[in-house]
């Protein structure tokens, strides 16, 4: 691990973000098991899923690099005593194969509603964090009908959305900066191929480094009610993230007419990382909105 302290500040500070996570993830992980799992096979490859509770469904995308449980194990105990959710792991992550196929959110969102059609799932409440909720914010814009609710932790859907620091990171990233990490091992416990480590952190980091934008007026055109939650220190450019409610139908003076079916939430005192460490927090904003 002695590597990683040698490396510029802004990268240092993204790999221990995952490390940080990784490590809450062992030592707080869930504590039950899926009801169903398995793979559906999507677009060329197989998506794995696992499943758990009973109720309206809800699916999860998980952040860039993780698995299901390193992403949600906190999560996933409580929603699943009201709630059939449906945990994904997407291209490349965890238990899904990699693939040479290019990586867009374009792709990953017909991924997800790949999965859906397989579980026979006809509509649900999507809910991501990071890399994952910007592929539900395509997902959205993509397949409507099938978006109930839309939840996105700490994310956007365009590039710029990121303050500068943050993009000028993934700028330097190199596959070689995860040698020996955690990462490492939690892919080599899980991966179908364990030899596709670098493929997968090449395909990866050339992922976060193309600038994307949805575009405002697909943003705009969300029907579903959408709950955004951002740290108030998460990286987000919060300027862009105002801008972003605003297309959603928030940031109004709700005395002088209705109140907006979106919300934001800005939880105070909290990074990108700590942010999903918050469960009693995030639990009380899931359950009032998707109520």
């Amino acid at each position: 691990m002695k590597n990683l302290f040698k490396t510029p500040n802004p990268l240092k500070s993204i790999l221990l973000i995952t490390i940080i996570l990784f490590a809450a993830s062992r030592s707080n992980g869930q504590q039950i098991k899926p009801s169903d799992s398995g793979y559906a096979p999507v677009n060329g490859i197989k998506v794995y899923y696992e499943v758990y509770g009973e109720g309206k469904p809800i699916v999860l995308l998980h952040g860039a690099f993780m698995t299901i449980n390193m992403n949600w194990g906190q999560l996933i105990p409580e929603l699943s005593k009201t709630r059939k959710v449906i945990a994904i792991e997407l291209q490349g992550h965890g238990h899904t194969q990699f693939s040479d196929r290019k990586l867009d959110h374009a792709t990953l969102a017909s991924d997800v509603a790949g999965v859906m059609d397989y579980l026979k799932i006809d509509s649900a409440d999507v809910a991501g964090y990071s890399f994952g909720g910007a592929v539900a914010y395509k997902f959205a814009i993509q397949y409507p009908k099938r978006v109930r609710k839309l939840v996105i932790i700490s994310s956007t859907y365009k590039s710029t959305g990121w303050m500068p620091e943050i993009n000028n990171a993934f700028k330097g990233m190199k596959p070689e900066l995860f040698a020996n990490s955690p990462m490492k091992a939690a892919y080599d416990a899980v991966a179908p191929d364990k030899t596709k480590w670098t493929k997968f952190l090449e395909q990866m980091i050339a992922y976060a480094q193309t600038p994307f934008d949805f575009g405002d007026s697909n943003i705009s055109k969300i029907s579903a009610p959408v709950l955004i939650i951002s740290g108030d220190n998460d990286g987000l450019d919060k300027i862009e993230l105002i801008k972003t409610y605003k297309l959603l139908g928030g940031a109004v003076a709700a005395d002088l007419g209705t109140m907006p079916k979106s919300q934001l939430a800005i939880v105070p005192a909290q990074s990108h990382v700590s942010l999903m460490k918050q469960t009693p927090t995030i639990l009380g904003y899931l359950d009032s909105f998707l109520k």
